[in-house]
């Protein structure tokens, strides 16, 4: 299969993802790629992350240097604790076969197919689940915020636009999402050198503000932190809240990880974006430092008035390219998820032939360019959306330290005392992170929770639903052996060409074939009867796509295997296979799909649930479709299920 929308252009990227080294050239530029994808997020943090720390300090009166030391020796070792030490060192050796983020960390630990899942492993897997549907409110509210941030730089440089700063976002969000039809991979080339530019600049800034202060420098000496939380507790727990926002962009790194490698991620984070953030946070707080009235914006403040718009125009792009990956990273979260059975399917379209990972999902796009600008008019500032932000990261992180626990004794091997203490360590700054969070409720914290409550229960109503779909159709499903041993004993009528039929379970008759041979009295010579099967790990490849097996009287049973990053192929993987029993043409072939209408009896809450499975059944996405075959040879044969 070659097109562009087959499994070669995966398996080549994947390959070459799974490379050890290419040389330093190659490593050059997927570090490059890395900086344009993986680091906006936590790039664009300076543009208000300290801003919040120092405005809720200055509640408890005037900011003072002992604040300001304690504050920036709290986002330095917030970066080295979470960023460096958790992400970059442990959390990152958890890769699916190269592949990370949250939902393949849950792949890791999912059961064998068949095999009795465990009361705790079930748990675990439905915080999996929660901590994956966290990261769809993330995706909501980080364009929001990035670029309602980067745009109230205008503020600063021509106060009179003070009004248009939200009509301005609005348009920016609008025209954002606009062009995510056409994929990123034509734009992506310039992403890494505009961020180089970008970290480049932050450090400049910092630079020019440090040295009229330098002994800021000394504020990451770890003893102010415990200084300032033990003069401020009050104070110092909610600006946890705050400093968090310099680390919401670690799940990225680990997300992002099957695009880039460990290697170029750690090579950009420690030779660029580390040593650019640290120095622009030191020289935001000399700056306050040197004026107290610039913690209303100090990003904007730190350079010269005349450099102020180009900073908005510089800083704008570069909250487009990190909303860019976030935006990214729903789509391909989705793809994950509907492979793996927790969400129907969706029309997904594949934007590139040659980078992995680079799709496109109409709905969750068009659900995030709502949402977003639904954020940005009805919170007005980035301030109040801070508010909203961090409280599913950090829900998402401890959920990942939660997970890596088991990896850590299943996968890795270790002994429970080392794996326990070093998930207790990361739990500890977890636990930091989301108490101060968790203030944030009221105030709108409850947005993404609520957005992750309603996500999580469509992907848990869809497994439940699929599951008790299955049952019901298995009770009424012949086995095959005894079907095909009736056709011995009874011989029908065969009628030339093929027929291919999809069946769930290897042994089952599908209902569709009874139903085609009851109404028909008649069957084609070849049936090829078609299971398609998605593993745990985030690529097969294509010569160990498809098994083929001979079962008498024309019958056929193929099984596709895909990645959970995959899309089926069915038409093109049966025309591929190479095998001397078996052949295919799909053009002279017709393919019968059973088709589900649901009835709901049930009552009450039950009964409200199996509704919601029944309208999500059927607006899903059509399974000829999904699976990629030629709508013209589609036969659908339709029945009726009562749940």
């Amino acid at each position: 299969m070659q097109n562009a929308r087959g499994s070669s252009w995966f398996e080549k990227d994947w390959v070459l993802a799974e490379a050890p080294d290419s040389g330093s050239r190659a490593l050059a530029l997927l570090s490059l790629g890395a900086l344009g994808v993986v680091f906006g997020d936590i790039g664009t943090s300076p543009l208000y992350a300290l801003r919040e720390a120092f405005l809720i300090s200055s509640e408890g009166g005037p900011v003072t240097r002992q604040d300001v030391f304690g504050m920036l020796s709290l986002v330095f070792w917030s970066l080295v604790m979470v960023v460096t030490v958790k992400y970059l060192i442990y959390v990152m050796r958890a890769d699916n076969h190269g592949e990370g983020g949250i939902l393949a960390l849950t792949a890791l630990i999912l059961g064998a197919r068949g095999v009795k899942v465990s009361t705790v492993r079930s748990s675990l897997i439905a915080l999996g689940l929660f901590g994956t549907a966290l990261l769809y409110g993330d995706g909501m509210i980080t364009p929001a915020i990035s670029v309602l941030a980067a745009v109230e730089g205008v503020q600063v440089a021509v106060p009179s636009l003070d009004s248009s700063v939200i009509p301005i976002a609005v348009v920016i969000l609008v025209g954002l999402f606009s062009i995510q039809r056409f994929g990123t991979s034509r734009v992506g080339a310039v992403f890494g050198p505009v961020m180089i530019v970008w970290f480049t600049t932050l450090a400049l800034l910092g630079i020019g503000q440090i040295v009229s202060h330098p002994d800021v420098v000394g504020a990451i000496n770890p003893g102010h932190a415990f200084n300032f939380v033990g003069a401020n507790p009050g104070i110092a727990f909610r600006t946890l809240g705050a400093i968090f926002l310099v680390v919401t962009g670690s799940e990225a790194l680990y997300a992002d990880m099957g695009h880039f490698g460990r290697k170029p991620i750690r090579l950009a984070w420690f030779g660029l974006v580390f040593p650019a953030l640290v120095i622009n946070y030191l020289g935001q707080g000399a700056l306050v430092l040197d004026d107290p009235a610039a913690i209303v914006n100090p990003f904007f403040r730190m350079g010269p008035s005349w450099a102020s718009l180009p900073m908005v125009f510089l800083a704008t792009l570069a909250t487009v390219i990190a909303s860019q990956a976030l935006i990214s990273g729903a789509y391909s979260l989705t793809l994950q998820a509907v492979q793996l059975g927790y969400l129907p399917r969706v029309h997904i379209d594949h934007t590139s032939p040659s980078q992995f990972g680079q799709v496109y999902v109409r709905s969750v796009n068009w659900i995030l360019m709502v949402a977003s600008v639904g954020l940005v008019v009805g919170f007005q500032t980035s301030g109040n959306l801070a508010a909203a932000y961090g409280i599913a990261v950090t829900s998402t992180m401890a959920i990942t330290s939660v997970l890596l626990y088991v990896v850590m004794r299943e996968r890795w091997g270790w002994g429970r005392p080392a794996a326990a203490s070093l998930t207790a360590a990361f739990l500890v700054v977890d636990a930091a992170f989301l108490g101060a969070n968790l203030l944030k409720i009221v105030a709108g914290g409850w947005v993404p929770l609520l957005v992750g409550l309603i996500v999580f229960t469509i992907m848990t109503t869809w497994r439940r639903g699929r599951a008790g779909l299955e049952w019901r159709r298995l009770r009424v499903q012949a086995p095959l052996e005894r079907f095909i041993g009736s056709i011995v004993e009874h011989p029908q009528v065969r009628v030339p060409g093929t027929a291919v039929y999809l069946v769930s379970e290897i042994g089952t008759t599908p209902a569709a074939l009874l139903a085609n041979l009851r109404h028909h009295e008649v069957l084609h010579e070849e049936v090829v009867l078609v299971t398609v099967r998605t593993t745990h790990s985030p690529v097969v490849l294509h010569a160990r796509r498809a098994t083929v097996h001979s079962l008498g009287e024309g019958f056929v049973q193929v099984t596709l295997t895909y990645g959970f990053m995959q899309e089926p192929r069915v038409s093109d993987d049966l025309a591929a296979i190479v095998s001397k029993d078996f052949g295919f043409e799909p053009a002279d072939a017709s393919f019968f799909l059973s088709k589900e209408s649901i009835i709901v009896k049930s009552k009450g809450a039950h009964g409200l649930g199996i509704r919601l499975f029944a309208v999500m059944h059927r607006n899903a996405q059509s399974a000829a479709g999904y699976f990629g075959l030629p709508t013209p040879s589609v036969i659908e044969v339709g029945s009726q299920v009562t749940m």
